[in-house]
């Protein structure tokens, strides 16, 4: 179960996220302490207040593909937000983890 801090240590790791990188579910929740947390993740995300301080869009499954319920704006908007942030694209349109995968 979550602590009532959990999407504060969510948030928290994914304002680490540089510019340019991307980092998976899995890989947030472990750094915020439980590998099953993936979900736990997508839903601190989904309700994020401040998407100007916290870089959610920076944040895509483990294959690299966007979220199909990215909460501001669906996923082309999140692959545009990633455009801009410099991230790559395979031609299946999935992010080029093996170029962008932030590794902390």
């Amino acid at each position: 179960m979550a602590m009532p801090d959990t999407f504060e240590r969510i948030y928290e790791i994914v304002k680490q996220i540089p510019k340019g990188k991307v980092a998976t579910y899995g890989q947030i929740a472990v750094l915020a302490g439980n590998n099953r947390w993936a979900r736990v993740v997508g839903y601190a995300l989904h309700v994020n207040r401040e998407p100007d301080n916290i870089p959610c869009f920076r944040v895509v499954n483990r294959f690299g593909g966007m979220a199909d319920g990215f909460a501001f704006g669906g996923p082309e908007n999140q692959r545009m937000l990633l455009e801009m942030d410099g991230v790559t694209f395979l031609q299946d349109g999935r992010v080029n983890m093996d170029k962008h995968l932030w590794m902390p």
